[in-house]
């Protein structure tokens, strides 16, 4: 009579962390946009302790991606200026300012994953991060590009009042312009992102921390921002002079 293998026992089914996603997400939206509404300290309250959590996890990576000392302390210091410069803008723009930098880094990330999932193709950079190809690339610049043209259109034709004024002829030249400037800031925010994975790449972890359930740390979820918020920063100054 022959062996009869026992029948394998099937593997648990993956619990899905969407619930969880979803309940951060909303959570850290709220907080964001209370702070956004009282401005002021609160506001620039809330900027200096984001930008504390994430450089105390960008340390923390830097330890885990280089034993060297000396390169300890140079990347640190370097990290500790360029964490500073995207505080500084975030905390002293206005709100408009604000929503453009935002704005212009949730819409690279939307549309840069739905097209990315919905064409697939090469990718950008496999040995850095996997899930990125150019397709997601490119919708993600389309996606900043439209935001950064509503953006223009709704506060320098009236729409929300004039709280701000550009002084833009909204001529089709210059949402063309507006559109450009949406491309580029879509892709700093896409090397921020690549900046940080390799980071963790190098330093042999998945997320910068798992402070924020389902969405890891605070330097996972403003990566691209901070690139965007101090390229917006030196353009609001040579606008301005």
């Amino acid at each position: 009579m022959a062996d009869v293998e026992p029948a394998e026992t099937p593997a648990p089914a993956k619990k899905s962390d969407l619930p969880v996603r979803l309940a951060s997400a909303i959570i850290m939206l709220a907080v964001a946009v209370t702070a956004l509404v009282f401005g002021g300290r609160i506001f620039a309250g809330f900027v200096v302790c984001v930008t504390l959590a994430a450089f105390a996890e960008f340390v923390l990576l830097i330890v885990g991606a280089t034993r060297n000392i000396p390169y300890r302390l140079a990347a640190i210091v370097a990290g500790a200026l360029y964490f500073a410069a995207a505080a500084g803008v975030l905390a002293g723009a206005g709100d408009f300012l604000v929503v453009l930098i935002v704005g212009a880094v949730v819409f690279t990330d939307t549309f840069a994953y739905f097209v990315g999932r919905a064409v697939g193709g090469p990718k950008v950079a496999p040995s850095i991060s996997p899930s990125k190809t150019w397709a997601g690339l490119f919708g993600g610049m389309v996606g900043a590009a439209l935001w950064v043209v509503l953006w223009v259109v709704s506060i320098d034709g009236g729409i929300v009042g004039p709280r701000f004024e550009l002084g833009l002829a909204l001529s089709a030249e210059n949402l063309g312009y507006a559109a450009l400037l949406g491309a580029g800031l879509a892709i700093l925010a896409q090397m921020g992102d690549f900046f940080e994975s390799w980071l963790k790449r190098r330093a042999g972890v998945k997320d910068s921390s798992k402070l924020i359930p389902g969405h890891g740390g605070v330097f996972d979820r403003i990566d691209g921002m901070i690139p965007v918020a101090i390229a917006v920063g030196i353009l609001g100054w040579m606008w301005a002079n």
